[in-house]
């Protein structure tokens, strides 16, 4: 949910500064589950579990294995506090977490250390790991970002282009549907108040075609949405065939 800022951009960026500076105020609550970001708390579990299932088939892990990914690099795009880049190392892979706010990054560091978890956190973006030819990752996490760039096209091809071959890419963010207007939006932020005013642009949300069309052309194979639901009589998130509001895609870079 952490936009890609404070750390120096290039001429041709996808940071949005006034999404940027909105997550900076309330880095330090990363942690906090009962804080501003108690929402991708209960949200965790459901992208983790995905996130295990898609890596393993695609890498052909064991799923039995205490650190079955041991030896792939992962990139989390737009890290935040870290909240995926801590059990992602613990799952064996090495991990560069990035995120535009270096209020972000330094809260990050500050939890990993706490950890005693070794992370390559940096206070940077996509475009600058391209232009400085940021070797390869094996599968990046691109998690509830995409809608708060400024060129999410080109913020997705960016990622696109830092894939190794074979490598996956898993994108999860919000439809552009009235549901997603009435429940992602009002609902979240106005009546249930489980996020700041202001936290998403409901015109920023994506269509999957969107995200399809950004990636036409590219060596790539993009399947889903997969949908992504939240029962409030349990209070916990499952993977749904409801796409309408919630939803992740992977994007599978051709084999060299």
């Amino acid at each position: 949910m952490s936009p890609q800022t404070e750390a120096p951009t290039a001429a041709r960026s996808s940071i949005d500064p006034a999404d940027v500076e909105r997550f900076s105020r309330i880095a330090a609550e990363w942690w906090d589950p009962k804080g501003k970001f108690a929402p991708l708390h209960r949200f965790n579990p459901v992208r983790l579990g995905f996130i295990r299932d898609q890596a393993l088939y695609r890498f052909g892990r064991d799923p039995a294995a205490r650190r079955p990914f041991e030896g792939l690099r992962l990139l989390d795009i737009g890290c935040g506090g870290g909240l995926l880049c801590e059990p992602m190392t613990r799952l064996g892979f090495a991990v560069t977490g990035v995120d535009a706010s270096e209020r972000n990054i330094g809260t990050a560091q500050a939890h990993a250390a706490e950890q005693g978890l070794a992370i390559d956190y940096r206070a940077s973006t996509a475009e600058a790991l391209l232009a400085a030819g940021e070797p390869g990752f094996d599968l990046i996490l691109n998690m509830e970002v995409i809608e708060h760039v400024a060129n999410p096209g080109q913020f997705l091809r960016d990622c696109a282009g830092l894939l190794n071959p074979g490598g996956l890419m898993i994108v999860a963010t919000l439809n552009r549907t009235l549901k997603a207007f009435a429940l992602a939006k009002v609902g979240a932020e106005y009546v249930l108040r489980w996020l700041p005013a202001g936290t998403h642009d409901w015109s920023q949300f994506l269509k999957p075609e969107e995200l399809r069309g950004f990636l036409e052309g590219e060596a790539v194979t993009v399947d889903g949405p997969y949908g992504v639901a939240y029962d409030p009589l349990t209070g916990r998130w499952s993977q749904s065939h409801d796409t309408q509001v919630n939803y992740m895609m992977t994007v599978a870079r051709d084999a060299a």
